[in-house]
């Protein structure tokens, strides 16, 4: 009988390290192809001990920048990208562990995002003035380079982005579980690095890319997202969301006139299935009718747009179905003036100056004024 057991614990023993083998093969197989497959976008640029990865393209001014949400590399605005380029000169790029880009120093903070995104934009050379656009968490980042760099910035849009005090309003349930979420994060990263190298992850991964997405683009995102420099940069980043960076956000303070086009998507689709059902309806109700018209609240030239879209709406699509920023331009600068259609204000403004306006014969600034499909 102690036989029998003694070989059935072998056999299994040497299953699973076969599997693991065939795993650990597979996933060098897959990179190795993916590595060669998919090419880096745009270029490295030095920034301090870092390299990080930017890609502009697109002539006029102002410039805008896209920052992804959190876990989401450059590729993100893929479809949104040449779309804003026929219009603007327009730069997405990836934060210090995403994509191309080298791992950063922590915290990972808005602050420091904010600076490493300055020092980027130089290095480049890719002057300002800006239009930021942040999704979700990003949103949060460029609010505080907003504040410490109030001369670059003439207009921003949020993209169903991050409240500060989002997490602070929630269900408790939602506040609960927020809370067992961030008990672990070296253990996070020790067992994401095993399901990586032993291709558990790339098996098992969360191909959430739009369904519009040409079947090339989902898989080069698919390979953006697997490294392990990504996964902590992503569970570095969420470990100081709610305190950290929340107060880095609540002390950025208000936009003043800015132009500012809020994006609200109807559905949170990060919402767990293990929360009650009443509670994630009272999680949307929250977020649309008291965080996110807050958020536009933060100018005085401010618009909410509510759209039938999934917080993934980051994956807009330049389809002629629906025009979720219909109208939603800049007036030309008339008397050293940006202001947007809605606006009853007076044609002055300190936020836009002919003179910073590279290419002065461009006769309007649309704000990612093209037709999208969330």
């Amino acid at each position: 009988m102690k036989r029998i057991a003694r070989t059935s614990l072998a056999s299994l023993f040497l299953v699973v390290v076969c599997l693991a083998i065939t795993g650990a093969l597979s996933e060098m197989i897959g990179r190795w192809r993916d590595t060669r497959r998919f090419p880096e976008r745009g270029h490295l640029v030095q920034v301090g001990s870092l390299r990080m990865n930017i890609d502009c393209s697109g002539r006029a001014s102002p410039t805008v920048i896209l920052e992804s949400g959190s876990g989401g590399p450059s590729v993100d605005w893929l479809m949104v990208q040449p779309e804003v380029s026929k219009f603007a000169r327009v730069c997405s790029y990836d934060r210090a562990g995403y994509g191309w880009s080298d791992s950063g120093p922590e915290p990972r903070s808005s602050l420091q995002i904010a600076h490493e995104l300055k020092q980027l934009l130089q290095a480049s050379g890719e002057r300002g003035p800006y239009v930021l656009v942040g999704h979700s968490m990003g949103g949060y980042d460029i609010r505080v380079y907003t504040s410490h760099y109030p001369n670059d910035v003439v207009g921003m849009v949020l993209v169903d982005a991050s409240h500060e005090d989002q997490d602070l309003r929630a269900p408790e349930s939602i506040r609960k579980w927020l809370q067992e979420h961030h008990k672990h994060p070296d253990w996070e990263k020790l067992k994401y690095f095993f399901q990586l190298h032993l291709g558990w992850a790339r098996l098992t991964a969360d191909r959430n890319a739009p369904d519009f997405w040409p079947k090339a683009f989902r898989e080069e995102e698919d390979f953006l997202m697997l490294p392990t420099k990504r996964q902590s940069a992503v569970i570095d980043e969420d470990q100081v969301f709610s305190t950290v960076r929340a107060t880095q956000v609540r002390n950025a303070g208000n936009l003043r006139d800015r132009p500012l086009i809020v994006l609200t998507a109807t559905r949170q689709d990060d919402i767990l299935l293990e929360i009650p059902p009443k509670d994630a309806q009272a999680e949307d109700d929250l977020w649309v009718h008291q965080l996110q018209p807050e958020l536009a609240r933060l100018s005085t030239h401010g618009k909410q747009i509510v759209v039938d879209s999934s917080h993934a709406g980051r994956n807009l699509h330049p389809a002629e179905k629906s025009s979720a920023f219909h109208g939603a331009r800049f007036r030309p600068c008339s008397l050293g003036t940006i202001i947007p259609p809605w606006s009853d204000a007076p044609k002055q403004s300190l936020y836009c100056d002919r003179s910073r306006v590279r290419d002065a014969s461009v006769s309007a600034v649309p704000m990612l004024g093209f037709r999208l499909n969330f």
